[in-house]
């Protein structure tokens, strides 16, 4: 038999209660089942109810909780294992490229690292908290992209996955622990992604804020400036009509071309270098093209033949070494025409690289696209000439990059750190840092497949826009995000090759993946909705006789 509830209004009611209250306790008493939250959820105590919250969302996102807190715990590791934070030979650029007069390490490449993050920190900090800040922009940047793949329609489980990498990635928890932009470059690319697709057509205010960060990215590494190709077409695709088209995209190049002015001024007038982001653009053109070219058909004037390397040189020195080593043509090339004196921006440097262009421009094509594929690689190795990818690889010590960076002296990573405050000495703690090593080279990085298959599934998705098939504009996305992946990574390509270079893959393919596969299946599942409202049974009508008198 069912329960009922009597309730006899005669009965004699308590001093300071009525009858209505005593009847609602009474069905609050018995009617909820137990071990559900009951009215608690409601009138109980604000612990009570931040409690169930919290415990509500681990429960409906609990792959990305499992996923954070095993980040977590690495970037815990990766802060003990090495203090205050490590160290790579061009940390010095960014640690003392303000000083004016001291070097000219500030002209080298942009400097927006420096004066966004390192200065601001350790006017109240060391360089420790500048890498336990780098680590919280990490996990940031994991729930960032993870929020805005569900807004856009991606699965709980699959926006956890592709925010997996960045959690996860030895290589990212390499770069988050050492005292060098990269991290801070990610940060702007993704902020600046997540402001534009947090709205299917982003509205004004987006579009302002979006184009400020994308820009500013390009003063911590040059290559964001090729990211106001991708912004722009997303924007200009996204917006309504031909006047919100146009007001967008001149707001957004407004935008995007202001902090990079600015940061020009800024080499211009302070740092006294020159209008410009950096002034290596020729020495890296030059290594491109040095390492491409056939020197034995290429027609140079007399006086640039010696910056032509030979076969060996080439192999050997890859385009990392053409531009910097000592034995690179280019370097006695400036002794010989400067009688001793060294300059690394000659401007027949660049007048080499545009005559191979010019006269072997598939040869530099091919050689950028080997370059360009290795990302895709299963396992990470070094190849002749490339920049080693052990320099991105956790050491059982604290590792020293001589002559820029040594165990002991005057350029001793002890005496840089104390030169900026930084911390105390350099120290590691050889357990810690020996697990997060064997945990970098068996297994704990994102495999090249992975990246691939985030690229093709992110091209397949731009390639369902329509706007009945795609009312969520979910290929406008693909186009956003994978253009900007392809836009940073080939942009670095084009000069040289190294996998820290790659580490914006982590932030940018595996997205694209997610929103691509979203796209395709929901065009998928809307072409079978309507090829099944076809081929069902249409009702007929029947039409009623009058009736007969």
């Amino acid at each position: 038999m069912p329960r009922m509830f009597v309730i006899d209004r005669s009965e004699t009611v308590l001093p300071g209660s009525s009858p209505d209250a005593e009847i609602g306790n009474g069905v609050d008493e018995h009617a909820w089942p137990a071990g559900s939250p009951g009215p608690s959820t409601a009138t109980g105590s604000r612990l009570d109810r931040t409690i169930w919250g919290v415990t509500e969302t681990l429960r409906r996102h609990w792959v990305l909780a499992l996923l954070i807190a095993a980040g977590l715990v690495l970037r815990v590791v990766s802060q003990l294992a090495y203090e205050p934070a490590l160290l790579f030979f061009d940390s010095e650029k960014y640690l003392f490229g303000t000083g004016v007069g001291v070097a000219a390490w500030g002209s080298y490449d942009p400097i927006g690292y420096t004066l966004l993050m390192l200065k601001p920190v350790l006017m109240f900090g060391d360089l420790g908290l500048v890498a336990l800040l780098q680590h919280v922009l990490g996990l940031g940047m994991a729930v960032a992209l993870y929020a805005v793949m569900l807004r856009r329609g991606v699965a709980r489980w699959l926006a956890a996955l592709a925010v997996a990498p960045v959690l996860l990635d030895a290589y990212q928890l390499n770069a988050e622990q050492t005292i060098m932009p990269d991290v801070l470059f990610e940060t702007l690319l993704v902020a600046g992604i997540v402001l534009l697709l947090w709205r299917p057509r982003p509205g004004l205010a987006l579009v302002i804020l979006a184009g400020l960060a994308l820009g500013t990215s390009a003063s911590v590494r040059q290559v964001g400036e090729a990211l106001i190709l991708p912004a722009l077409s997303y924007v200009v695709a996204a917006a309504r009509d031909w006047r919100t088209r146009l007001l967008h995209g001149v707001v957004l190049t407004f935008c995007f071309a202001l902090p990079v002015v600015g940061y020009m001024g800024f080499s211009q007038l302070v740092l006294h270098y020159g209008f410009e982001m950096s002034n290596m653009g020729d020495a890296y053109l030059y290594g491109r093209a040095a390492h491409a070219a056939d020197c034995a058909t290429l027609k140079l004037p007399p006086d640039e033949q010696l910056l032509c390397p030979t076969p060996a040189q080439a192999l050997k020195l890859g385009v990392d070494g053409l531009v910097n080593s000592i034995d690179s043509p280019r370097v006695e090339y400036a002794v010989d025409a400067r009688q001793g004196v060294l300059n690394y921006n000659l401007p027949q440097q660049g007048q080499f690289a545009y005559a191979v262009i010019e006269q072997q421009p598939m040869r530099v094509a091919g050689d950028i696209a080997r370059d360009s594929i290795k990302i895709f690689a299963l396992t990470r190795n070094t190849v002749q000439g490339d920049t080693p990818v052990d320099r991105w690889q956790f050491q059982n010590t604290y590792p020293t990059y001589p002559p820029g960076i040594t165990r002991t002296g005057p350029n001793s990573a002890t005496n840089l750190l104390a030169a900026v405050g930084g911390g105390g000495p350099a120290r590691a703690w050889r357990r810690a840092a020996s697990a997060l090593r064997f945990y970098q080279l068996h297994g704990g990085y994102t495999p090249g497949p992975v990246f691939l298959l985030g690229l093709l599934a992110g091209i397949a998705g731009i390639f369902t826009f329509g706007r009945r098939r795609d009312p969520d504009h979910l290929s406008l996305a693909c186009l956003l995000v994978t253009g900007s992946a392809i836009a940073v990574l080939l942009g670095a390509d084009l000069y040289e090759y190294s996998w820290r270079y790659q580490l914006a893959a982590l932030v940018t393919l595996p997205i694209a993946g997610a929103l691509g596969a979203t796209a395709i299946a929901q065009q998928v599942r809307s072409r079978r909705a309507g090829t099944a409202s076809l081929s069902a049974p249409q009702p007929v009508a029947v039409a009623e006789s009058e009736p007969v008198v």
